[in-house]
């Protein structure tokens, strides 16, 4: 992956066809694709393990849930 992975510059990335935004109190540039969402997930930075698990446990729940939208073509356009 090192190899083929790189940053990049916005205006160089392909269209997007879903972006996800964490939350985390940071404001995300602004990328335009076909579906977006903001998970609005709390910064466990400087916290307990246990609130790592937490945001964790929600990553994992959230990833499934969007699984599901993507398998039943339910996901909303801009």
């Amino acid at each position: 992956m090192e190899k083929s992975q790189y940053p990049k510059l916005l205006t160089d990335l392909p269209d997007i066809d879903i972006a996800v935004k964490m939350g985390c109190n940071v404001v995300c540039p602004y990328l335009p694709a076909n579906h977006t969402e903001d998970w609005g997930l709390e910064d466990p930075s400087g916290k307990c393990d246990q609130e790592f698990k937490v945001i964790i446990s929600q990553i994992e729940s959230k990833i499934k849930t969007l699984a599901d939208k993507i398998k039943n073509n339910t996901i909303e356009p801009r």
